[in-house]
């Protein structure tokens, strides 16, 4: 039987991710678009349930193999994130654009203006997850604090 401290550990650090600015701007993107009110019962965790890959699931998908078309949706929805915080803590919209070829490699780029804030290769996207609700909600505050630190250090190109 588990140890019941380390599992109060886990909700306790489950909880404090789910509620850091990044993750609640991921939660509004992706209930916006539920058109049809499938998730409303859906807690929070929930709902991002499938952004967790834990190690044994990352090692029971190929190394090479094609994207999902949910994985694919989830990928979007997770840089549009990235995107609507930056514009919430700059002002200045953010908009991701994103080549991935059918291979699952490809690019991601958010730009702020004329401003590249963020420039990325994506690689073994069939396996896009995170391992915790906390390395989530790092990942996607480390790319939004990154992003900030641009605009503001170049923020006449960011506002051109």
């Amino acid at each position: 039987m588990p140890n019941a401290t380390a599992i109060d550990a886990v909700v306790i650090d489950d909880e404090a991710a789910l509620s850091t600015p990044f993750v609640k701007c991921l939660v509004r993107l992706m209930r916006a678009q539920d058109s049809y009110g499938s998730w409303e019962g859906k807690s929070d965790a929930e709902l991002l349930a499938d952004f967790i890959v834990t190690k044994g699931q990352r090692r029971e998908i190929p190394i090479i193999g094609d994207p999902d078309p949910d994985v694919l949706w989830r990928l979007d929805i997770f840089y549009a994130a990235v995107g609507l915080a930056i514009d919430e803590r700059s002002g200045l919209m953010a908009s991701p654009m994103m080549k991935i070829s059918h291979e699952g490699f490809g690019r991601v780029i958010l730009t702020a203006g004329r401003l590249v804030v963020l420039a990325k290769s994506l690689r073994d996207v069939h396996r896009f997850g995170f391992e915790t609700f906390q390395k989530l909600a790092d990942a996607g505050a480390k790319l939004v604090d990154d992003a900030v630190a641009a605009i503001e250090a170049h923020l006449d190109v960011a506002r051109a």
